[in-house]
């Protein structure tokens, strides 16, 4: 007997209690993905639009997000000033 993969419980409506711990175990394991992805575009010098676009939401919501969380030896790009 083989042990159901956790997107297998998420996706079995015949035991919702179970269903939502593997969702709310999918979504733990996407957002520590998501900020390492996001930490390792901004080593290689994408901006925060770039991460912003790759991900489909706005520059301000990436940055609100992860701002703060990542690694604080990543240099983080800055916005040009106008002029």
């Amino acid at each position: 007997m083989s042990i159901p993969s956790p997107v297998d419980q998420a996706s079995d409506t015949s035991d919702p209690f179970a269903g939502l711990r593997a969702i709310a175990s999918l979504r733990q394991l996407t957002d520590t993905l998501e900020l390492r992805q996001v930490e390792a575009a901004l080593r290689a010098g994408l901006t925060w639009q770039n991460v912003a676009d790759a991900l489909g939401v706005s520059r301000q919501a990436v940055h609100k997000k992860y701002a703060k969380r990542v690694d604080s030896s990543i240099e983080l790009p800055r916005r040009k000033p106008h002029g």
